[in-house]
């Protein structure tokens, strides 16, 4: 059969950021079941056989839309599933199950601390009791707490704009700006803070790079570009050439702003450098937005936020300045920054201030042999939760491949795994506030349920495409470690060949959860999945890529669909369970390449120097 099968052939061969009110503390003796409430209002019924493949046959097309048209979008599902029967083996149709359940709407966006993000973690945690893994968490349960700060902007009362020589912008929040505070100290109130065009903001004395040089920026407002220069100008000399740095972050260069004394910080959007639309920025910006409670808080600069082009293109012009030509020489080592005359940034607002907790679910399958060597998966299960809005009928960010498909990866994973233990111990984490900066994970390296050291290695999923089959597997972050010889090896074997990431200006390299424990050391591998499929090629995984990335990443179209390749899916957990069962039945310990910038950490934690690199975190 020629015509496109995606659910068809796995059906012939076998499926509140938004709420406002915190829930409050969690208790770890409570969370041993399912919330009560929340069981009697999904209770369900069984397939007719009690197995996943029969609750999923035949409900995909023979000849299915491409995922994310028009076509695909008007027919997705966001029910809750019957309950099934999953196989101790990694399958397409319990892979299906998986990703509905998480993508619901009964789990409401999967936000931290609501109800919806509680009841998906408990569900996760009860699957991972289910499937005989033990529990890894605090005190003997299945969930690591993560105190976090919670902070909403309050938009009903914010004033915010930029005067140019006394003419206000009528900056619009939402769609000219998107504004937030990490401070904690009350209301914020800026007066008329003079702006100044920094560039890329970047001190990276490595690279002989440094836009903030004899700059004093007290009281005064910094204009950034997004990406890095490497990036802007294809020059493979350059930082990292076309492969985004940490340096051009947008976590970096608050960061940096913080160190620079600003009041302010302001980044420019721009949709290819950034690798994502306005929609993405307005939509994970907006409303309740978490981290974890540092010393460091009230250091921060009084407001950080993003602008469009379009407002930062007049802001320019007002100033008598040409963007273009600002941005290109910005891209030149020696750019020296550039008063906005004129132009000041005024603001006045309030936060509500809450401090909740989340929580990583983590669980174990104790090795064989030797059990306190540890293989590491890991994948976020939180989502934007929900919303109020008028370009949705019930803002619900649903999140299916954003990391409903992670999540339910590893879990197929775990369960494979726990019917056949390795000779080492698999520690398997789902952690939480991935879209919030990664706070799970940063989490978890800083109060490490096993030593870190004790850790042979990690694998990351997060957001699998339904591409379908693919001839290749796309690594992020190609050529940094040993585990990659490991996967090339098991890629084989599915007749298979890595690959680069096809856009490395993306910087996805330091946008999932594994950078959070390769930068204390330990080697982490990010491969989910290919982009060349093996009957339509690249372009289709592209065609495919572009749509979700434009239509349906950080938006209400993240929805799930009997139409996808589930069989397809479940063969790239299969490789990636290969990849663990290979390093938990080995003796070898994978370390990242010489060269590599993370090689001399995991070197010092090893031999012993590091200073926490044997604290598991536990009092």
């Amino acid at each position: 059969m020629t015509t496109r099968i995606f659910l068809a052939a796995l059906m012939t061969g076998a499926a509140l950021a938004a709420c406002s009110e915190p829930v409050g503390d969690v208790d770890p003796a409570a969370d041993e079941t399912a919330d009560a409430a929340m069981n009697d209002a999904t209770e369900t019924a069984m397939a007719d056989d009690g197995s996943c493949a029969a609750l999923y046959e035949g409900r995909g097309s023979d000849n299915p839309p491409m995922p994310f048209s028009d076509e695909a979008l008007a027919n997705t599902d966001t029910s809750r599933p019957e309950a099934c029967d999953t196989s101790p083996e990694i399958t397409g149709a319990d892979m299906a199950w998986r990703i509905q359940t998480l993508a619901s709407d009964e789990f409401a966006g999967r936000a931290p601390s609501t109800p919806g993000g509680r009841a998906a973690s408990q569900w996760i945690a009860d699957e991972f009791a289910r499937m005989g893994l033990e529990p890894a968490g605090d005190d003997g349960t299945y969930f690591q707490r993560v105190p976090l700060v919670e902070a909403t902007l309050d938009t009903s009362t914010a004033e915010v704009d930029i005067t140019v020589d006394g003419t206000p912008m009528e900056l619009e929040i939402g769609n000219d700006i998107v504004f937030w505070t990490k401070r904690l100290n009350g209301r914020q109130e800026i007066d008329a803070s003079d702006l100044v065009f920094v560039g890329y903001g970047i001190v990276a004395p490595e690279y002989g790079w440094n836009d903030y040089e004899g700059l004093d920026m007290t009281g005064r407002t910094a204009v950034i570009l997004v990406n890095d220069p490497g990036y802007a100008t294809g020059d493979p000399d350059l930082f990292n050439g076309n492969a985004m740095t940490y340096y051009g972050r947008w976590t970096y260069k608050y960061e940096e702003a913080m160190r620079q004394g600003a009041a302010g910080a302001i980044v420019i959007h721009q949709t290819e450098p950034a690798s994502y639309g306005w929609h993405v920025v307005a939509g994970s910006w907006q409303g309740a937005q978490y981290d974890l409670e540092t010393e460091t808080a009230n250091d921060r600069a009084a407001l950080e936020g993003w602008i469009t082009e379009d407002v930062a293109r007049e802001l320019f012009a007002a100033t008598g300045l040409d963007f273009d030509t600002l941005t290109a020489a910005a891209h030149e080592r020696g750019f020296e920054a550039v008063p906005m005359d004129g132009a000041v940034l005024d603001a006045a607002f309030d936060t509500e201030i809450n401090r909740l907790e989340s929580r990583n679910v983590a669980g174990v399958v104790p090795g064989t042999q030797r059990p306190d060597e540890y293989v590491l998966y890991m994948a976020h299960w939180d989502h934007l939760g929900q919303t109020v809005t008028l370009n949705s009928a019930d803002g619900i960010y649903n999140g299916a491949v954003d990391n409903a498909t992670g999540t339910s990866a590893v879990m197929e994973i775990a369960e494979m795994m726990a019917g056949n233990p390795s000779e080492r111990s698999a520690l398997f984490v789902s952690v939480t506030l991935e879209e919030s900066g990664l706070l799970g994970s940063a989490y978890f390296g800083e109060h490490p349920l096993v030593p870190l050291d004790q850790i042979v290695g990690g694998i990351n999923m997060d957001g699998m495409l339904p591409t379908g089959p693919t001839s290749d597997v796309v690594v992020i972050g190609y050529g940094s470690s040993e585990l990659e010889d490991i996967l090339a090896d098991a890629a084989a074997e599915q007749d298979r060949t890595l690959a680069p990431d096809p856009n490395p200006a993306a910087g996805y390299f330091y946008r999932s959860d594994h950078i959070s424990l390769a930068k204390l050391g330990v080697p982490m591998l990010y491969a989910d999945g290919g982009s060349t499929h093996v009957e339509y090629g690249a372009a289709f995984g592209e065609e495919i890529d572009g749509a979700y990335r434009a239509r349906a990443y950080h938006n209400f179209d993240d929805e799930f669909s009997y139409n996808w390749d589930f069989d397809a899916l479940a063969r790239d957990a299969r490789l990636m369970g290969d990849v663990g069962q290979r390093i938990a039945n080995s003796s070898d310990w994978p370390n990242w390449y010489d060269g590599n910038e993370f090689r001399a950490l995991r070197d010092a934690m090893m031999a012993g120097d590091g200073a926490d690199a044997g604290d598991s975190g536990e009092e």
